[in-house]
């Protein structure tokens, strides 16, 4: 099986030796996305609310290059800086998915400075 790497169009390429989403025979790995603009690669806000809500666009935007969707998801990863963003992060995340929900670890990290979450993605697509 080959390994193929995939990136949402109009998206600027990471500056890191990475792929924004890999596809394996029928699972795709999404990176971790940040509130990065697509076009520009700039942070998209301030809050954790505004850095969520574009960080999620980021994953579905990734999913969907690979052939995959928010119903292909089997598990998120989200990375904090603080913990007393969960709720926050946590109402925003349930605004992008539907019943069943994906399994989820929340996990609370240091990220590059201005950078307030950070998620990924395992998807299996039939």
């Amino acid at each position: 099986m080959t390994r193929i790497a995939y990136h949402p169009e109009g998206a600027t390429k990471p500056a890191a030796p990475l792929s924004p989403a890999v596809r394996k025979g029928n699972f795709v790995q999404v990176s971790g996305q940040i509130a990065a603009d697509p076009a520009t690669g700039e942070v998209v806000g301030s809050t954790v609310t505004e850095q969520t809500r574009q960080a999620m666009r980021n994953v579905l935007a990734a999913l969907a290059a690979a052939g995959a969707d928010e119903t292909d998801v089997i598990m998120f990863r989200v990375y904090l800086t603080d913990v007393a963003h969960f709720a926050e992060m946590n109402a925003v995340y349930e605004e992008f998915l539907s019943d069943p929900y994906p399994a989820r670890t929340t996990v609370y990290v240091g990220l590059p400075k201005n950078l307030l979450v950070e998620i990924d993605a395992l998807a299996v697509v039939d």
